[in-house]
């Protein structure tokens, strides 16, 4: 059985899945990847299940070593991975083959902000909670419910027929711009803001955060007027809504968000633009449009077709 040994584990790299579903009335958060984009394409790529558990860092990637034969993917924030001491850089979003012996090293990320490493076969760690997604907060899942650090082995699940991979597979990179419109279906709170800040909100460039992590993308720019006050009582929050707190400014709720919350939220991010919320490093620039929710239904089912397409084969092979 092949191993993956860290080396160097960047700030923050936790192994992540489609995320552990079913326990948000008991308080635990669906966690899961960032990106679920990056993290289903990487899975695919190496002929994966979509939802199979990956390593996702943020900022900065890691250096990892292998101690037999595996398939690997990376995608997302592009973190200029070489494998050796080859000269020129790995290519991203492609299966790639490292055999025994191999180092792969990368640095920060040049465009976006958290990259995913899948494995062929995937990690062979245990579920918890039907789920491989490390939860921080609670220490569960994962490996040993925390971040990785350097001298952490983790198994891959399975040994690598090569043969039955086939010709090296790859897919169009994504491109994550230092400004970005998302778009957003609006409520369920927006009544409790004034004209003029709805407009404020869907008429304003506003700037990440440094203080942003996975509980929760913050933003910087104009506030937000309200009629009376933000406060509610506390219902459930679903990933990418829009919280405006006392501040004035929002919050976009992301994988490790608390499970409910008691500020007003003006809007949802719809599910096809979470990528762009995830890859959005400190100092990109976002601004808010509106769209209907059959609009939103509509751009993610067209995402679901085109990553079903990869999911059956339809790749451009080079």
């Amino acid at each position: 059985m092949t191993n993956m040994k860290v080396l160097a584990p960047g700030p923050l790299s936790t192994v992540q899945d489609a995320g552990r579903f079913g326990y948000m009335s008991t308080g635990f958060s669906p966690s899961g990847a960032m990106d679920p984009t990056a993290m289903r394409v990487a899975n695919l790529l190496v002929g994966n299940l979509p939802g199979e558990g990956v390593i996702e860092m943020t900022m900065m990637g890691m250096t990892v070593t292998f101690d037999g034969t595996a398939v690997i993917a990376l995608t997302g924030a592009d973190m200029q991975a070489y494998l050796n001491d080859e000269e020129d850089a790995m290519p991203t979003y492609t299966a790639i083959e490292v055999h025994k012996g191999d180092t792969v090293k990368m640095g920060a990320a040049q465009k976006g902000m958290r990259g995913y490493l899948a494995v062929a076969g995937g990690f062979d760690l245990p579920l918890v909670m039907g789920s491989l997604s490390t939860n921080l907060k609670c220490g569960l899942g994962g490996f040993q419910g925390r971040k990785l650090k350097a001298g952490d082995v983790l198994a891959l699940r399975q040994e690598v027929d090569l043969a039955m991979l086939g010709q090296r597979k790859t897919v169009a990179e994504n491109n994550y711009p230092k400004a970005a419109t998302v778009r957003v279906v609006l409520g369920p709170q927006e009544d409790f803001f004034t004209q003029k800040g709805i407009d404020t909100f869907l008429g304003t460039w506003y700037t990440v955060s440094g203080q942003s992590d996975r509980m929760g993308v913050r933003l910087e720019g104009e506030k937000i007027e309200n009629k009376n006050g933000v406060d509610i009582i506390s219902d459930g929050i679903a990933t990418g809504a829009v919280q405006i707190p006392a501040s004035g400014t929002p919050i976009i709720m992301m994988a490790d968000r608390q499970t409910t919350g008691g500020y007003a939220k003006i809007a949802t991010v719809i599910s096809a633009d979470l990528q762009l919320m995830a890859q959005a490093a400190p100092g990109t620039r976002l601004r808010f449009v509106a769209v209907s929710e059959k609009e939103a239904v509509s751009l993610k089912k067209e995402e679901e077709h085109r990553l079903k397409q990869m999911e059956y084969g339809f790749y451009s092979v080079r």
